[in-house]
């Protein structure tokens, strides 16, 4: 579990955070991440606001297969990491993402 009160990019300015969010993004450690988050990343990025890029930068401190468990609803997805973001993510249709 990560320290939420770690955040090593608070100082970036928006389009910083952005920028590294989306290479994170396609960047993950298993492909099954690098579709999820980078098609997700890279069609919304643009509208993210600070609070969306670290709620990404904290997810993105979690374990992969971890992750894989609550984007793909196979296991309980943990407080903080609960809500509209986390929905949108699990709504995605796998079966059309494009590899980059």
């Amino acid at each position: 579990m990560t320290d939420l009160s770690y955040n090593p990019h608070k100082e970036l300015d928006l389009d910083n955070r952005r920028r590294r969010l989306l290479f994170r993004a396609w960047h993950r450690g298993i492909k099954e991440l690098d579709l999820i988050f980078g098609n997700f990343v890279e069609a919304n990025h643009q509208s993210f606001s600070h609070a969306d890029c670290e709620w990404f930068e904290r997810l993105f401190e979690e374990q992969d297969h971890a992750i894989l468990q609550w984007v793909t609803k196979k296991e309980g997805v943990p407080a903080q990491f609960q809500g509209e973001m986390m929905d949108r993510l699990q709504r995605l249709d796998f079966m059309t993402l494009k590899a980059r």
